[in-house]
C-alpha cells in the first residue's frame, strides 16, 4: 500500500449486538486500540446502537459508520433513515451497496448511485461495495460485474477525493462462508478497480480500496501487504474485540 492512503480497518456488526453488547464491545476495541500513525477505524454498529457507540467512543480515534441509509433528507418512508439522521448521530461514514443490500434487499446500481449521492451531499463519506457472486465469478465475469457496479454507481457524480469515497471490494461468495479471495486475486480486482477509478478522472492514488470477505486474524496480514489493498471491511470477526484488534495490529 502506498503510504500516502492511510490505512481504514472498518467492522460492519450487521444485524448483531444490543445496546448492552454493543457498548462493551466498543469499549473493549477502543481500550485495546494500538497506537498507529496511518491507521484509522471505524465501527459501524446497528441503527439501534449508533448513539451508544458514538458515545463509548468519544474523544478516542474511532470512526462511527453506518451500514446502509436512504436518499431523501426526510419524509413519509417509514423505517428508513436519512443521511442527514446519520450525521448527526456522529457517523463519519456510510457503506452504501453492500451485497447483502443487494440480493436480500434487491438494491441496484441505480439506487446505490442515488444513496452515494445522498451521502456525498450531506458532507459524509461513502464506503462504495462492489463485488461478484460465485456464478459469475466461475463464468469468467468477474471484471465485467465489478466494472458496471463502479460506472453505475459512480455515474454523474464529480469532485470525488481521497477524503470523501472508499470503495471496498467484497466478493459475495466470500462473504460469511469462511472462503476468501486469494492475496493475488484480491489484489488483481483492486488493481482494476484503481485503473477504473482514473478512467473515470477520480484521483485514484489518493482513493481507498478496501478487501472483505471472511477476513481474520490469519490472513489479514497477507491481504493488507498487497499494493492496493488499503485496509478491510470485516464482518464477523468484528463482533469480538481480540480477533478485531488482532487485524488492526496487522494494518499501517
Amino acid at each position: 500500500m502506498l503510504t500516502e492512503r492511510k490505512s481504514l480497518i472498518t467492522g460492519n456488526w450487521k444485524m448483531h449486538k444490543t445496546l448492552a453488547e454493543a457498548r462493551a464491545l466498543a469499549r473493549e476495541i477502543r481500550l485495546g486500540l494500538p497506537v498507529k500513525a496511518r491507521l484509522e477505524v471505524a465501527l459501524a454498529p446497528p441503527y439501534t446502537a449508533l448513539a451508544a457507540v458514538y458515545e463509548e467512543n468519544y474523544g478516542s480515534p474511532i470512526c462511527l459508520a453506518a451500514q446502509d441509509t436512504y436518499w431523501e433528507k426526510q419524509g413519509a418512508f417509514t423505517g428508513a433513515i436519512s443521511p442527514v439522521m446519520l450525521k448527526d448521530a456522529g457517523c463519519r461514514f456510510v457503506i452504501v451497496g453492500h451485497s447483502e443490500r443487494r440480493q436480500i434487499f434487491g438494491e441496484t446500481n441505480e439506487t446505490v448511485n442515488r444513496k452515494l449521492k445522498a451521502v456525498l451531499d450531506t458532507g459524509l463519506c461513502p464506503i462504495l461495495c462492489v463485488g461478484e457472486t460465485i456464478e459469475q465469478r466461475q463464468a469468467g465475469r468477474t471484471l465485467e460485474v465489478v466494472t458496471a457496479q463502479l460506472r453505475e454507481g459512480l455515474a454523474g457524480i464529480t469532485g470525488l477525493s481521497g477524503e470523501n469515497l472508499v470503495i471496498a471490494y467484497e466478493p459475495v461468495w466470500a462473504i460469511g462462508t469462511g472462503l476468501n479471495a486469494t492475496p493475488d486475486q484480491a489484489q488483481e480486482v483492486h488493481g482494476v478497480i484503481r485503473r477504473l477509478l482514473a478512467e473515470m478522472g477520480a484521483p485514484a492514488q489518493s482513493i481507498r480500496i478496501l478487501y472483505g470477505g471472511s477476513v481474520t486474524p490469519d490472513n489479514a496480514a497477507s491481504l493488507l501487504a498487497q499494493p492496493d489493498i488499503d485496509g478491510a471491511l470485516v464482518g464477523g470477526a468484528s463482533l469480538k474485540a481480540d480477533s478485531f484488534l488482532k487485524i488492526i495490529a496487522s494494518a499501517g
